[in-house]
């Protein structure tokens, strides 16, 4: 638990002189896992998928033990496989998502659906979520370093545990037909910690830090593409060329929302085998 509160307290030195990368050319090819990697995980019967460590209830205080337990769950329910790497599938050890060298070691919210693995691109079911949000505009490189810290400092006055991912949503910030960058005068961000329950704290604005506000983001269905590679604005260009490539051969859905994308590692894990998605609400065509 140490190691993770220094590293996410790291995280804004990092992301900005480390991590943050806007050139999409510079993003990594995923990074798959080996036949013969250690720690391979035995199959169950149930069509291949690894067995699993059942999640232990827990209600997101940070002063409960275990609260940074990840206690991994797969949720096939809420995920298709529609494009990309057909074949990626993610393991559960230890009670972490893997995916060969990737991992995530913070808890996800209840319901949460699991990880797309890199190279793999899936239609999921997000369900609501209570989250603390920070927004502002301009560069979201300078925001990861502005918007962190009144989030985490919220999380900590409140006893409630950090969770994966770190969500960050965009506007005006890519053109909608290609997702490329294409940033206007009225570009902004919203970072975003999540509550592992709603129960936690109360919605609204948080009564330290005005600009933390308290919120519960409505259900969705998105279009995801697990990624690799540092964190920031090339990433999330990389991932949404390629999502809008599917749209080009699927035309049944079409865009219903602005892109965001789930950073769900640490500063202390390598830029080689971050773990993140871009994605995109869709719905289908009436």
């Amino acid at each position: 638990m140490i190691r993770t509160l220094l590293a996410l307290a790291l995280l804004p030195l990092t992301a900005a002189c480390v991590s943050y990368e806007t050139d999409p050319s510079k993003i990594p090819d995923p990074v798959k896992p080996s036949e013969s990697s250690p720690g391979a995980v035995s199959r169950g019967e149930d069509g291949g998928q690894p067995l699993m460590t059942a999640a232990p209830s827990h209600s997101g205080r940070a002063s409960e033990p275990g609260a940074d337990a990840p206690g991994a769950v797969r949720t096939p329910s809420l995920i298709t496989r529609v494009g990309g790497d057909m074949e990626a599938s993610i393991e559960v050890i230890n009670g972490e998502f893997r995916y060969g060298p990737s991992r995530i070691e913070s808890p996800l919210p209840a319901g949460y659906p699991e990880p797309t693995p890199p190279g793999a691109i899936d239609v999921k079911r997000y369900p609501s979520v209570r989250r603390a949000e920070y927004v502002s505009e301009g560069s979201p490189g300078f925001g990861m370093n502005m918007g962190f810290f009144p989030l985490f400092n919220h999380i900590k006055r409140n006893d409630i545990a950090m969770t994966s991912p770190v969500e960050m949503d965009y506007r005006d910030m890519f053109d909608p037909a290609t997702g490329k960058q294409a940033a206007k005068d009225s570009m902004s961000w919203t970072m975003s910690f999540l509550y592992r329950t709603a129960e936690l704290a109360p919605s609204g604005a948080d009564k330290k830090d005005r600009k933390v506000v308290v919120t519960d983001r409505p259900e969705m269905q998105v279009l995801a593409i697990g990624m690799n590679g540092p964190y920031g604005t090339g990433i999330v260009e990389k991932g949404l060329t390629l999502l809008h490539d599917w749209l080009k051969e699927h035309p049944e859905y079409e865009i219903a929302g602005e892109p965001r994308a789930f950073h769900y590692n640490g500063p202390y894990i390598a830029n080689r085998v971050k773990w993140s998605e871009v994605q995109l609400p869709v719905r289908r065509k009436s």
